[in-house]
């Protein structure tokens, strides 16, 4: 299965509520949401209180990713938000896996994100506690950047140890997913796609979404 997320960091965020109900309107599966704590990486974005506040006006499955130093704090907060998912990064202090079983204890999905410079091997210790790993195809803290296609070989190495070892885990990538990028890491065997300017900036959002699905399910049969 292919599953779509607008990245609300590339939203109105004016008027967040109504961002995100245009993504539900327009077919999106998830709502990636980005935290940022302006130490991990160098922006400030939001926090639990305004993913709790989305959470009264949207059903969508919550993709929160902590782009944050310290994830073991605020796990517990982002779950009583709402959030459906939520990734911590490798490169985080503190110990990923306690992150991951704290959000699992929790009836939350657990994902781990990878950067560009993390191999695919770190994340193998605890794939199978997992539901998704995210890997990384630009540097996080920004959005608008250009779609590394260097990350795809890491997409592949992660595809294969999920099949390998027969699990059940997404792969999600972010960052400079469009229209024409999403066959590459569709191909690689990324399976979630966070898009962000490529779909709030579209004149045609529905188009949009019904485009990157549409790409990456003819990627996958050629």
């Amino acid at each position: 299965m292919f599953y779509t997320a607008p990245s609300i960091l590339s939203s109105d965020f004016s008027r967040l509520g109504e961002e995100a109900a245009v993504c539900r309107e327009s077919g999106a599966d998830m709502l990636h949401i980005d935290v940022m704590d302006g130490h991990f990486v160098p922006n400030i974005t939001l926090g639990a209180p305004i993913v709790k506040s989305l959470r009264k006006c949207s059903d969508l499955i919550f993709d929160v990713h902590l782009m944050i130093s310290e994830p073991l704090k605020f796990i517990p907060d982002f779950v009583k938000a709402g959030a459906d998912i939520i990734t911590v990064h490798e490169e985080s202090d503190g110990s990923t896996e306690k992150a991951v079983d704290m959000i699992n204890d929790a009836g939350i999905k657990s994902c781990v994100a990878l950067k560009p410079g993390t191999p695919a091997q770190a994340v193998f210790p605890y794939l199978d506690k997992l539901a998704m790993v995210l890997v990384m195809t630009v540097e996080p803290g920004f959005g608008g950047q250009s779609f590394m296609a260097d990350m795809m070989p890491k997409v592949k190495a992660v595809r294969d140890e999920i099949t390998r070892r027969r699990l059940n885990v997404d792969i999600e990538v972010d960052g400079g997913i469009t229209g024409q990028t999403v066959s590459q890491a569709a191909k690689a065997g990324a399976n979630v796609f966070v898009a962000g300017s490529y779909f709030f900036g579209a004149a045609d959002k529905k188009a949009a979404i019904k485009t990157l699905t549409d790409e990456a399910k003819k990627a996958c049969t050629l």
